[in-house]
């Protein structure tokens, strides 16, 4: 197993949610995870799809014949970016007329997409490239003391024929990698249900509905944060919790944290490298939990 990986950031991350990538380097670079830049990337292609289908093929071929000019495997953090990266990779290599089609498009610019690396999102290369036991090695500081919820997205393992790994209707993954953190990840009504991020553009007042479900389901379970591996999810829950406290009248002090926030507590990492900073949902609370059962051992 290689551990070198070309890192294939996407739109949002960057500019939206920068906490996710900055601990993600954190904790990958512990686990000797090498990541290389990607920096003439474009846009993965998603949100053309399915009004300019052609678009998004050539979009997404020309990163990936991008990425096979060096050889690497791509790693993104964004399940969109993931799927839409693995759905062409699939589709071209499987239809010759097709990809002779869009390496038709790809000529102009001096690329050919030839179909010989894979893409892998930031969960399924810890189970599999990584794996459970290494990133057990890994904690210094086992969060015994915390109980979360997780919350995995739709783009993650959906459509399966495409993404491979893992069941979507009762994924286990981030639950294996929370509990390898030494934290208790409690099941909870309607796990998988949509964070409601996509309905933002049709209805503001169905998408907040949806995250209120959420939160209240998580609330039930007596969860002190809810993990997200999807910069898309964490927005719509971290930035609008105190907007739905606001509007329904309730109250949650759920913090959102990225996955690699909360293994690289357990890593030994402090809270301001892994930019938690940035929350807008105050995690002071668990922090200062954290803290003072780690100096008790």
């Amino acid at each position: 197993m290689s551990n070198k990986y070309l890192i294939f950031l996407g739109c949002a991350i960057p500019y939206r949610v920068s906490a996710y990538e900055i601990s993600s380097r954190k904790v990958l670079a512990k686990l000797g995870v090498e990541l290389v830049e990607m920096p003439e990337f474009n846009c993965c292609g998603l949100p053309l799809d399915p009004v300019s289908h052609e678009t998004m093929l050539i979009l997404a071929a020309k990163n990936l014949a991008m990425a096979e000019q060096t050889g690497l495997n791509i790693l993104t953090l964004c399940p969109g970016c993931a799927g839409t990266l693995k759905k062409v990779n699939k589709i071209l290599k499987e239809d010759k007329v097709l990809k002779e089609q869009i390496n038709g498009h790809l000529k102009e610019i001096g690329l050919e997409f030839k179909g010989t690396i894979e893409t892998k999102h930031l969960l399924q290369l810890l189970k599999e490239d990584v794996g459970v036991e290494k990133i057990k090695a890994s904690v210094v500081k086992p969060l015994t003391m915390l109980k979360v919820a997780e919350h995995n997205g739709c783009h993650i393992l959906r459509p399966k024929e495409f993404i491979g790994f893992d069941d979507p209707e009762d994924p286990q993954t981030l639950k294996m990698l929370i509990e390898a953190t030494g934290a208790t990840c409690l099941d909870y009504i309607d796990e998988t249900e949509c964070c409601g991020a996509p309905s933002v553009g049709v209805s503001d007042k169905i998408a907040l509905q949806l995250a209120r479900d959420k939160l209240n389901h998580v609330k039930m379970v007596e969860a002190q944060a809810l993990i997200t591996i999807c910069p898309f999810c964490h927005i719509m829950y971290d930035t609008n919790e105190l907007r739905i406290e606001k509007i329904f009248n309730e109250a949650y002090g759920i913090p959102i944290l990225h996955y690699p926030q909360l293994l690289g507590l357990a890593m030994g990492l402090t809270p301001e490298e892994l930019a938690f900073n940035e929350l807008r949902v105050n995690a002071s609370k668990i922090l200062k939990q954290v803290t003072e059962e780690v100096n008790k051992q």
